[in-house]
Parts: structure tokens; sequence; C-alpha cells
């Protein structure tokens, strides 16, 4: 199957350059004039990581440099659940190193998708991002992804070289160059025809009935302290062919 690109939304466009142009402050458009992005995961896109939740109400929390670039773009909705009536409001989906999902919310994402809705799947198999957070601490970021039915269910697999380098690397993916760090290998099943895989197995994308996914086997694009190039430009591009 082939897939057209498509252009980058002017939106995200906009986003990319404030973020890049050190001087740069465009007029960003009022909040309720953006499109919705759902943002559901592990990675604290929307609160940040803070030592407790009163740092978020008093704005002692630090943000993630994320949410300010993609608030020029979208009016973001963070989900803890997927449900039917959590996805109803919103068209684009960003999930960031989710938890694991139950069983109903595999079937209510599924059918989501297949109804026209579109996700940016960041799904990591050895997390690499620091945080303020130890191991075994349910505030931290999921070390590894749990995600497997869903994308077996979408027909892709994901391995892990156990072997391979440790260290920051970019990988040519979705027409340009995108941070990884110990990245998984994404590959298409036997019998399917509705993903295509790209970046060396680190990106892929999914036609599913009327919408579409579009998973990136890592998450180091979204490393919490101050991005590194290109994380800022990866993360609109990514974002701009995720919801077209």
């Amino acid at each position: 199957m082939r897939h057209r690109r498509r252009a980058a939304s002017p939106a995200l466009v906009a986003a990319l350059m404030a973020c890049s142009a050190p001087n740069a402050a465009p007029a960003a458009k009022p909040d309720h004039a953006l499109p919705q992005l759902g943002v559901m995961g592990t990675i604290p896109l929307y609160w940040g990581e803070t030592a407790e939740f009163g740092d978020v109400l008093t704005g002692q929390g630090r943000p993630h440099w994320a949410r300010a670039v993609l608030e020029r773009g979208y009016r973001l909705v963070p989900l803890d659940a997927l449900d039917a009536a959590a996805l109803r409001p919103v068209t684009d989906l960003l999930m960031a190193q989710p938890r694991a999902l139950t069983a109903g919310e595999n079937v209510a994402l599924d059918q989501w998708v297949r109804a026209g809705g579109r996700v940016l799947l960041l799904a990591d198999p050895r997390m690499t991002g620091e945080s303020r957070y130890s191991i075994g601490d349910k505030r931290r970021p999921h070390d590894v992804t749990l995600l497997t039915p869903i994308l077996a269910h979408w027909g892709l697999a994901m391995t892990f070289d156990e072997d391979q380098p440790d260290g920051y690397r970019t990988e040519q993916a979705g027409g340009g160059p995108v941070p990884v760090n110990l990245p998984g290998q994404l590959s298409v099943m036997a019998g399917s025809s509705q993903c295509r895989v790209s970046g060396g197995g680190v990106l892929a994308l999914c036609v599913l009935g009327r919408g579409r996914a579009t998973v990136v086997a890592d998450a180091a694009v979204l490393d919490s302290q101050a991005p590194r190039e290109p994380a800022v430009t990866a993360l609109v591009r990514l974002a701009a062919q995720a919801f077209p």
C-alpha cells in the first residue's frame, strides 16, 4: 500500500518556527481556536515532573519543554484513561510511553482509530531519559513499553537488540532525523498489509479503517531535560505527519 506524504499543518509549522528562531515570538492563536490534542502517558508532558501534586497547584513544578511546543498548535487535553467518552472529543491523540492498557482500553483505542482517530504513539522498549524519581516509583516514566497487544492487533511486532550500542544518536525517519537511544525495531507481521515501516524499524505508519496510527519505537525525542538537537524539530515534524 502506498501512502502520499502530507504537508505539515500551518499551526505546527508556526510552532517549529517559534521554537527554532531564538528571538521570534509570534502571537499564539486563542486557546479556544486551537484543535484539541489528547495526551496520555507516563512521560509527564502536561504536568511535568513534580515532587508533590501541590507543586502543580502553586506553579512550582518544572514543566516539560514539549508542552510549550505542542501548545503553539493545539489545546492539550490530558487523559488518564481511554474509553469512548474520553476519546469522543478528540481527533488526535499523543501517547507518550503509556502504561499497559486494559482490554477495554485496547478495544476503545482501536475502535476510535478505525472510526477516524489519529494517534502518535511513542513506545520505548528501554527508556533512557533522566527522571527525578527512582526505579519503582509510580511517578517515574515506565522503563519498558507494555503495548504488545495493541501493536500486534495492528499488525506490528517490536524487537529489541540487547547488543546495540548505548548513546544518543539520530535515525532518518519520517523525512528527517529523529533522536533515539536504545530504540526498538518495528516490523510488519506476516499477513498484514496495513502498516509500513521506515527508519530502520524506528517508525511505522498504519492505516486502520478511516484513521491512522504512527508508532515510534523510542521516546528519546521527549527526554525531559532541555531538548537536544534535533528533538524540537523532530517532535513538530512527527506531530505534523501524524495529524495531517
